[in-house]
């Protein structure tokens, strides 16, 4: 939110403008440097009627995102100049915050067809729970097989929680892929990128690495232009 005028701030009411200017505030700015003095802001919440701390925060936050908003949009361009072949062409460079294209595989259409089609059996297959989750707390919600010879679901009776079944899973070929058709390879060092062809695999980074390695391994990566799946970034 970007207030221009004192009326824009959440809370704050007509009545509260002479009472304003009686402490000598008669604008969005002058407002902006009381509330974040300690010492001006109780005189603020003491003077105005209806004006209590937590409005006072809700002024800071909209002051906040409106200055954020202000400072993003008077952030020029820049531009960065690569040469092709003695030709020099001007690319736009991506700004902070905004999202940079990830690396993609080299996949088959056959294989970005299993995958598509992997995606939607995924999305209909059934959360499976074991028997009696929402009766046993102790139980918790985590797949287990059904057993006991008086086991309704392991029957398979109607009205009963789905059970594991070959006939959910998804098609062969992309078994074990990750969802972009990278093939994964686990790394635990720096060597360990070595040999990694960066057309249809991709890294993930053991969760015992330090962040010292993590970070050699991940501008190794950058370096190889191979993609790494758990960035800490």
């Amino acid at each position: 939110m970007s207030a221009k005028t004192l009326l824009d701030l959440p809370g704050l009411k007509e009545g509260n403008i002479p009472e304003l200017e009686q402490i000598g505030i008669t604008s969005v700015s002058e407002l902006r440097d009381a509330i974040f003095d300690e010492v001006r802001v109780k005189e603020v919440i003491k003077n105005l009627s209806g004006v209590g701390p937590k409005t006072v925060e809700s002024w800071k936050e909209a002051l906040k995102a409106g200055d954020a908003q202000e400072q993003k949009a008077a952030v020029p361009k820049k531009t960065e100049i690569v040469e092709d072949a003695g030709e020099e062409a001007s690319s736009e460079i991506v700004e902070p915050g905004e999202y940079i294209v990830k690396i993609k595989p080299e996949i088959s259409d056959e294989t970005a067809e299993a995958l598509a089609k992997r995606a939607v059996i995924s999305g209909r297959r059934p959360a499976f729970k074991r028997q009696e989750w929402f009766r046993y707390a102790r139980l918790g919600e985590k797949w287990r097989k059904p057993k006991g010879i008086h086991s309704k679901m392991k029957r398979r009776l109607k009205r009963r929680q789905p059970i594991v079944d070959i006939g959910f899973r998804g098609p062969a070929s992309v078994r074990g892929l990750h969802p972009s058709g990278f093939e994964e390879v686990l790394v635990y060092n720096v060597d360990g990128l070595e040999g990694i062809d960066p057309k249809v695999q991709a890294v993930r980074v053991g969760g015992t690495v330090g962040t010292k390695k993590r970070i050699a391994i991940e501008d190794r990566a950058a370096e190889l232009g191979i993609r790494v799946l758990n960035r800490m970034v």
